[in-house]
């Protein structure tokens, strides 16, 4: 028995070595710190850190730093930085880029002019020393990104301002810590400068061109399987964050360089990136947070006037440092008092490269030990007050967005949105969900309706019961994505009775239908039951002919008849084609008139859209095909066709479906047919599809406008 107690006693010494104890007590600190924070109002991470501090070697020495938490560590930063790269909308970065140089230009600059004099004079460093830390004061760890990310502002053009400065600053201190270090090592010579920029650029040139062909052949080979995309994308992450080092920059850079690489290959509402961001916020960053707080000596500040002198001035000088970087970018930017306070949050966490910096000098004998316990305790300031700060700033923007977006009217039309996917082949299925992932409206609480209609026949309950059985396994790809999958089998006279009746009865905005089956059928099809569909259900229609990944996309040429502004469904598919644009980071081309790419853009600024679009004058309609000198292989088409009674409708529209399909085979093509009248007008059919007197007048009315 004595044995036995001596035995469990042995396992609780302290510090802990039993690593599934030691895995069980980080997995509790993760669960239980931030749902005690948010008691008290405060961020998660706050929590996270505070932990760290206490049951690390300087608290109560629970844990002590070791290979496995080191790891663990490691890869929750590199995930912070390949996240933020991921996040980035890199339409959004371009034309931002202009204020993320100058803005990484003040965050850099700013704290060096402070901290250089602050150690000369009040600490009384030399010159190496002084400058050495004084650049630690530029540097920042994006520790708060997560907060904007769960929040849902990661898209809003302050944080694109500061991730991008991010990179500048933090490339900037790596640089002067190698000159730094190769001036004390005698190595800084023309041999040091052309080593350095010969391996960045072989860097640049991996990462940029030859991972993303990689990339995009192995999603093309593994298409169907899920875990291998996310293995490839981790280990694309750590050997970009491996060949940094060897460039002479940090690993932190080439995650984020990662990041950047891979964002067109992962949209940001795929099921790849809900496993990415799953798995790096539950577990990854979370560990990060808390070896970061395992770092911290608290008991400094008790060894005496110096040690105090020296951790106050670096705090506050740092701090310092980054609230006048964020107040300039403000009035050069007039960006507004919240995004301001988000701009000095995201980056006046010090953390990693703040480490990185100080511990490579103090090794190196230029700094002593008061300035790594004074950055110690910088670290964890830095990191309360830019998680209170930025928890602060984004819930203001984002209550700021959510009211300006849209208008009240706008808010009913959209925010409710019901998408309807009727399906005759269950193995196309997955295509065109994914597709419906990326154009969805992520403010809308309706599920996405996929629906199987069953032949009224005598076999109709054995078939409606299968059909049933197949459509649940496809609610996985939805719960992959976080999207509400909702499934109806039913039975009706035909197809087209069966869509038309649940439309309605969900209150359908948008059907998204599979592409006819076999090649060269199209046009025959129109005539059957897909005109059924057509002239039976008058809700806006994509047709999808879905054979390439999204990610393999270049472009989206969109071609837009005449007056194709006039529909009522005109705005419902400029939405979801911008939407995708900016989903895939890639541009939208119109073919069309000037009022209709006038019109276009008149949507995209009123409802704050990202995507970007350029535009081609078109008129050769009834010779279509001297288009295809502009298209390539690898662009997605996206005809805007109409109804016969449409205001848009021109005879030849008829026959451009066919053209593109024998055509443009190799093409991801989307045939859309906007919706016609206002809800609430009711729509009759008799033989060819005549309207009632309502819908006359409203398009007579369409037609003045």
């Amino acid at each position: 028995m004595d044995g036995f107690l001596e035995y469990i006693l042995h396992k609780f010494t302290l510090p802990l070595t039993n690593p599934v104890l030691i895995f069980a007590l980080i997995l509790m600190i993760i669960l239980i710190a931030p749902i005690i924070l948010r008691k008290f109002r405060l961020p998660g991470i706050i929590g996270l850190i505070l932990s760290g501090v206490l049951i690390g070697p300087f608290g109560l020495n629970f844990l002590e730093k070791n290979i496995a938490i080191e790891l663990f560590s490691t890869i929750g930063l590199l995930y912070i930085m390949f996240i933020a790269g991921l996040d980035l909308d890199l339409n959004e970065f371009k034309s931002n880029r202009n204020k993320s140089l100058l803005f990484g230009f003040f965050t850099f600059i700013f704290p060096l002019l402070i901290g250089f004099p602050l150690c000369q004079i009040v600490l009384g460093y030399d010159n190496n020393s002084s400058l050495l830390v004084a650049s630690m004061f530029s540097t920042h760890t994006l520790v708060a990104y997560p907060i904007v990310s769960r929040l849902g502002i990661s898209k809003n053009a302050a944080v694109a301002t500061t991730v991008g400065g991010t990179i500048f600053t933090d490339t900037a201190v790596l640089m002067i810590l190698a000159v730094i270090m190769g001036k004390s090592q005698g190595t800084l010579n023309s041999e040091f400068w052309l080593r350095l920029g010969i391996s960045l650029v072989i860097f640049l040139t991996l990462m940029f061109w030859i991972v993303p062909k990689i990339t995009r052949w192995f999603f093309n080979k593994l298409e169907s399987e899920k875990h291998a995309h996310y293995i490839f994308v981790l280990a694309v992450v750590f050997f970009s964050a491996f060949l940094a080092e060897l460039s002479g920059l940090e690993s932190i850079i080439g995650a984020f360089i990662a990041g950047l690489a891979l964002n067109r290959m992962i949209p940001h509402t795929s099921a790849l990136m809900n496993r990415i961001e799953f798995i790096g916020n539950s577990l990854f960053i979370p560990f990060f947070l808390i070896s970061v707080g395992m770092l911290v000596d608290v008991s400094v500040v008790f060894n005496g006037y110096r040690a105090i002198l020296i951790a106050g001035v670096l705090t506050g000088g740092a701090i310092f440092g980054k609230w006048i970087a964020a107040f300039f970018t403000q009035l050069v930017f007039k960006f507004s008092v919240a995004q301001r306070q988000l701009i000095f949050g995201l980056s006046t966490s010090h953390a990693a490269a703040t480490l990185a910096v100080i511990l490579v000098g103090y090794k190196a004998g230029i700094l002593d030990e008061h300035i790594l316990n004074g950055t110690v305790i910088l670290i964890l300031v830095t990191c309360v007050v830019a998680s209170l700060a930025t928890e602060r700033a984004a819930k203001k923007i984002a209550f700021s967005e959510k009211e300006v977006i849209l208008s009240k009217s706008d808010k009913l039309a959209f925010s409710h949105e019901h998408i309807l996917l009727p399906i005759a082949n269950l193995q196309n299925i997955e295509k065109l969900l994914e597709f419906i992932i990326l154009i969805k409206d992520k403010k809308s609480s309706n599920p996405v309706t996929v629906l199987s209609v069953v032949p009224n026949n005598d076999e109709a309950e054995l078939n409606i019961i299968a059909s049933r059985k197949k459509l649940e396994e496809f609610k996985k790809h939805g719960a992959a994505a976080e999207v509400n999958i909702n499934t109806i089998a039913t039975i009706d006279l035909n197809a087209t009775a069966g869509i038309s009746r649940i439309a309605k009865e969900i209150a359908a905005d948008m059907i998204v239908l599979g592409w006819p089956q076999k090649a060269g059928i199209f046009e025959k099809l129109i005539g059957e039951r897909i005109y059924s569909i057509i002239n039976s259900v008058d809700k806006s229609l994509f047709i999808c002919h879905l054979e390439r990944l999204p990610v393999t996309q270049n472009r989206i040429v969109i071609l837009a008849p005449p007056m194709a502004e006039k529909e009522i469904g005109f705005e419902t598919w400029v939405l979801k084609i911008m939407r995708l644009s900016a989903e895939l980071s890639i541009p939208a081309v119109l073919f069309g008139t000037e009022a209709t790419f006038e019109a276009i853009q008149n949507s995209v600024k009123k409802y704050k859209l990202t995507g970007k679009m350029s535009f081609n004058a078109f008129t050769g309609w009834e010779d279509f095909l001297q288009v295809s000198q502009y298209i390539h292989e690898d662009d997605l088409l996206v005809l805007v066709s109409a109804r016969t009674d449409a205001v848009s409708y021109q005879k030849y529209l008829d026959h451009i479906p066919s053209k593109l399909e024998k055509h443009f085979q190799p093409n991801n093509k989307v045939v859309v047919f906007p919706q016609q009248f206002y809800q609430g007008i009711e729509r009759k059919t008799s033989g060819g599809g005549n309207f009632s007197l309502k819908r006359k007048i409203v398009t007579e009315q369409r037609k003045k406008d």
